[in-house]
């Protein structure tokens, strides 16, 4: 899919940057978004200053403490909020436009060029704040690996999309009639429906966080089984939708960091700045990743993709450069954020294949294990071992070397299980997913793949390969793990600060025993030792 060499380097640490960001946003909105709505209690009456922190806080603490009960729950619980939310905004919004139809002029966009051609800079860096109005659509799209494409676009184009053009228009109308106003969006009700208001765009605000935050969640398992991160605990929270899953160190992680942004900046207009910057970049690189699947997944012309991929480039790059101007007020956080995680992520996959390759430089070929097994026949033991291994095809993994070299026995049947990933979303067919080699003298090896949205469950795997016809003994099988022991050297590879780090990132992952589904009784682990 991506072109090779330097090339092909580069955009995925692009795409790797990207995903950082996107952590930075699921840290940022629903500290802006909360943030903005419990501010319409100032409207309200100003006695309320002192405690929209506070609220905030113990809001988000809410929304983060019901991801575990799933997404379906939640939006059975929140869907029809939603539907009253958008409904309202647009009323509100026609409200106003009855009264100052002029606004409506706004769709010609002679007027865009006139107020950059009399404003000159100062329009342009104006961008930076109109930019917070063509944000917000990203938590929506943020479930599509939860809801799939189609729920995503009617919702969208039948009921967002209207509902916020409407609104817009009406707070448009609102200024027009009024330019002193200063919270546009919750004076475009009346007086007696501005408390609702509040807790309804509260409750929306909730919403969207947790759009966002769900994401992030896709997004790590993703990461995970792509090498990119360190095995988490991943929970199902569906029956039905394998896509809604929830990660217990990433929720609680995000809450932390989102509470600690939300006190660092104690209002949303500090927040804007931080916000924008994220937006833009994740949109620029969105569009770069775009125009290489346009040409190399959907074979447009390469003219036809730039032309397309040039518009949203010229405009974000437009958004990008108004918002720089922000740095300093708080553009600086999605940046130090997307650069920390992308730092972890990508010691992470650099670390993984330094102690691939120092193990695989010792590792016995397999052939010659097997030649030895048929010229020294050892003892052999009832039952079956499986020996999960990440080596190179063609080489003898640890745990099954150091097993006979120590123990002295064999078991009757002998599985070398390989576990990968494929770069699909789902590998759909079994004959696409096993594969079964009989090495004879009681031993097979079993070459198991699973797509970047699936959990690898290695019983069911097993299952599929005695059908396969490998010889395997279901009701009695002991499962042989190499448990890698780290150690930090000056050797070539990365840097000791790096080293370190993932050290200390491989002693936090999630063991492999839960992470493959193998029933923790039946599990030996066989130590190694790695120098970095």
């Amino acid at each position: 899919l991506i072109p090779g060499g330097s090339t092909r380097a580069a955009l995925i640490l692009l795409g790797i940057f990207g995903a950082a960001l996107l952590y930075g946003d699921g840290m940022i909105t629903p500290a802006i978004t909360v943030l903005g709505a419990v501010e319409g209690l100032n409207v309200v009456t100003p006695l309320f200053e002192p405690y929209i922190v506070p609220v905030a806080v113990v809001i988000l603490i809410g929304v983060f403490a019901i991801q575990q009960h799933g997404t379906h729950r939640i939006g059975r619980l929140f869907g029809p909020i939603m539907i009253a939310w958008f409904a309202a905004i647009a009323l509100l919004g026609v409200r106003w436009i009855a009264q100052e139809p002029a606004v409506l002029g706004a769709i010609d966009p002679r007027h865009a060029v006139w107020f950059f051609r009399d404003n000159g800079l100062h329009g342009f860096a104006v961008l930076g704040a109109v930019f917070l109005v063509v944000t917000g659509g990203e938590p929506l799209y943020a479930d599509m690996g939860h809801f799939g494409r189609r729920p995503i676009r009617v919702a969208w184009f039948a009921l967002v999309l209207p509902a916020l053009l409407l609104n817009y228009f009406g707070q448009g109308a609102l200024l027009l009639l009024d330019p002193d106003t200063s919270h546009p969006f919750f004076e475009l009700a009346p007086a007696w429906a501005l408390l609702p208001m509040v807790v309804l765009a509260t409750a929306a605000a909730i919403i969207a966080s947790q759009a966002l935050i769900s994401g992030a969640f896709s997004l790590t398992r993703q990461a995970i089984q792509l090498g990119y991160a360190p095995r988490l605990d991943v929970e199902h929270t569906s029956s039905w939708e394998m896509g809604q899953i929830y990660v217990p160190q990433v929720n609680w992680f995000l809450a932390v960091s989102t509470i600690l942004i939300v006190i660092g900046f104690r209002s949303s207009g500090a927040l804007a700045a931080a916000y924008g910057i994220a937006v833009t970049m994740t949109m620029i690189i969105t569009a770069t990743l775009l125009h290489i699947v346009a040409t190399e997944r959907w074979h447009w012309p390469p003219a036809l993709a730039l032309s397309v991929t040039g518009i949203f480039l010229a405009i974000d790059f437009a958004f990008f450069g108004a918002n720089v101007l922000k740095i300093v007020q708080g553009g600086w956080l999605p940046i130090f954020i997307g650069g920390l995680l992308f730092t972890l992520m990508t010691t992470w996959k650099t670390g993984r294949r330094l102690v691939a390759e120092r193990l695989a430089a010792r590792a016995f070929p397999l052939t010659e294990f097997m030649g030895m097994v048929a010229a020294t026949p050892p003892l052999r033991v009832p039952g079956s071992a499986v020996f999960l291994t990440a080596q190179p095809r063609g080489t003898t993994p640890p745990a099954l070397f150091h097993n006979l070299r120590y123990n002295k026995v064999l078991h009757e049947h002998v599985v070398v299980l390989t576990v990968t990933t494929a770069p699909l979303p789902h590998v759909a067919a079994d004959a696409d997913r096993l594969v079964v080699e009989d090495l004879g003298d009681g031993v097979c090896t079993v070459r198991v793949q699973y797509g970047f949205m699936e959990d690898p469950h290695v019983p069911e795997a097993l299952a599929l390969a005695k059908a396969r016809g490998a010889e395997i003994d279901l009701d009695d099988v002991t499962y042989f793990l190499g448990r890698e022991t780290i150690i930090v050297t000056r050797h070539h590879g990365m840097a000791v600060w790096r080293e370190k780090l993932f050290v200390l990132m491989a002693r936090n992952a999630v063991r492999a025993t839960a992470y493959f589904r193998l029933p923790p009784e039946r599990v030996v682990e066989l130590g190694v030792q790695v120098e970095m």
